[in-house]
């Protein structure tokens, strides 16, 4: 039967990545729904990439784009650097990309660039990096890149009283417009946790694997997770993002 599988934040690790597919048994029957930041972090950026354009040819991918991968895609078509973006998982990309010849380096940019921003599947579940500030939701964004980096749709949702009517006036409107919300973007790690988060309807799956944490795969029906060893075991001496 098939399943909705939505993945985390992978930074690099493409060695959680084949793990937890595996764990999850994973199959061609499954859709697969990542949710974007492939890069920045562990030493597999350009080949956790790689896998992820092999993997579209012959799995059921929705591959959404993360705030990391647009920053590698302006280094990709530019050349050029920023100091935030070095310090922030940066430098390990560009060391993975040291013996990669410009020609694999556009295949990348385009891949990339090609990504969509998020998506809504037929049952009204939205899927996105981050989350949205509007509150017709991340149609009518003014910035697109907002979808992102936004952190407040989350915030929100931890902030509003689990007890709170969705009829009250004062329920947030951003949480009605979907039934369910599935995003990545703040680890979990930030609460004390490894496991994905609920908040209202809103799942956070960023469960720090660019950190101490492990890649989680979450079935969207069951609610039922799968997770890689700690990413940092599985890259020992590297830092990851530290």
């Amino acid at each position: 039967m098939s399943r909705t599988l939505v993945i985390g934040d992978i930074h690099g690790g493409l060695k959680a990545l084949k793990e937890v597919l595996d764990k999850a048994k994973v199959t061609q029957e499954d859709v697969l729904i990542f949710l974007g930041d492939y890069v920045d972090g562990w030493s597999d950026s350009a080949k956790t990439l790689d896998f992820l354009i092999d993997l579209k040819q012959s799995h059921n991918c929705i591959i959404l784009k993360g705030n990391h991968d647009e920053l590698i895609l302006n280094w990709l078509k530019t050349g050029k650097t920023n100091p935030k973006w070095l310090e922030h998982g940066g430098k390990s990309t560009l060391e993975a990309y040291k013996n990669i010849k410009k020609t694999h380096k556009k295949l990348h940019a385009h891949f990339i660039e090609d990504l969509p921003n998020y998506y809504v599947d037929d049952l009204n579940r939205l899927y996105v990096h981050a989350g949205f500030a509007n509150l017709h939701g991340p149609d009518y964004e003014f910035y697109e890149n907002t979808v992102y980096w936004d952190r407040t749709l989350w915030e929100m949702a931890l902030a509003t009283d689990p007890n709170l009517s969705k009829d009250d006036p004062k329920y947030p409107v951003r949480l009605k417009l979907f039934k369910e919300i599935y995003i990545g973007h703040t680890p979990t790690s930030r609460f004390g946790k490894h496991t994905p988060m609920q908040a209202q309807n809103v799942y956070n799956i960023d469960t720090a694997a660019a950190y101490k944490g492990p890649l989680t795969i979450f079935d969207v029906d069951s609610k039922e997770y799968w997770q890689s060893t700690p990413v940092h075991e599985l890259y020992p001496g590297e830092n990851g993002r530290n």
